[in-house]
């Protein structure tokens, strides 16, 4: 599929694919976080919209426009600014232009939020599912304050990540509620990792245990199950998304 991406500035926002890092998980000892596959895998799915501008916003609590101040910081002039970062819609939401009129294919949608677990203290960004394969107009990236206070973005800091979304599939799923007792097979599966996990975390309490010389248990990273069964071809442990480029003549 493909993600068209119509420039409506003459420099719209740099996008990239999604970047695995987080400073938050880099401060862990041993940067203990990335061993978590679901959370690399989120942080990589979809491309991130990164802000051409650095700025201050305060917000006093009030509901209105006026209530939230966004002042440039660094090189950012206040005429460069406005083009980007604006009080649009008061109650506490700053709202981000992306420079971009995204255009999918049919049957495809365009999820819009901030870039998955990356914490900004005292601000919140919103989410947004956009029908962008027929709509005419470009959406803006919305973040509210969670209370008043101040916040910063740094020129080059994701404001935005999008990933195209079936349109309609979703509203096919049943979610279907059953016991495990029903799986005979998923149940011995299941119960055989929790005998792995509760035996390799009873290990880590022994200095000189293999438990504690291989640190975590890597089966769900390496794509095999605790039995050491091989998982489907398909597991990945590392996105490898394309990185926007011109398009070609008649494209």
């Amino acid at each position: 599929m493909k993600l068209t991406c119509y420039k409506i500035d003459t420099e719209p926002a740099e996008m990239v694919p999604g970047r695995a890092d987080r400073d938050w998980m880099d401060a862990f000892g041993n940067r203990h976080p990335y061993r978590c596959l679901p959370l690399v895998v989120a942080n990589t799915t979809g491309w991130e919209l990164l802000s051409p501008v650095s700025f201050t916003a305060t917000w006093n609590g009030g509901p209105r426009t006026q209530d939230i101040r966004i002042d440039p910081d660094g090189d950012t002039t206040k005429a460069h600014l406005e083009r980007w970062a604006v009080s649009h819609f008061s109650g506490g939401v700053i709202t981000f232009h992306t420079g971009y009129l995204f255009r999918t294919e049919p049957g495809w949608d365009l999820w819009v939020g901030g870039p998955p677990n990356s914490i900004k203290d005292g601000l919140q960004a919103l989410t947004g599912v956009v029908e962008t394969f027929w709509l005419p107009f470009p959406f803006t990236m919305n973040w509210r304050f969670t209370r008043p206070g101040m916040v910063s973005f740094k020129k080059g800091e994701p404001f935005c990540m999008v990933m195209p979304v079936p349109h309609e599939a979703i509203d096919d799923v049943q979610p279907i509620v059953k016991s495990i007792e029903d799986d005979p097979k998923l149940k011995e599966d299941y119960q055989n990792w929790g005998a792995s996990r509760n035996k390799f975390l009873e290990d880590l309490k022994t200095p000189e245990s293999e438990a504690v010389k291989q640190g975590w248990q890597r089966d769900y990273f390496r794509g095999r199950t605790p039995a050491g069964q091989a998982g489907p071809d398909s597991h990945i442990n590392r996105r490898r998304l394309k990185s926007p480029r011109p398009a070609k003549p008649g494209e």
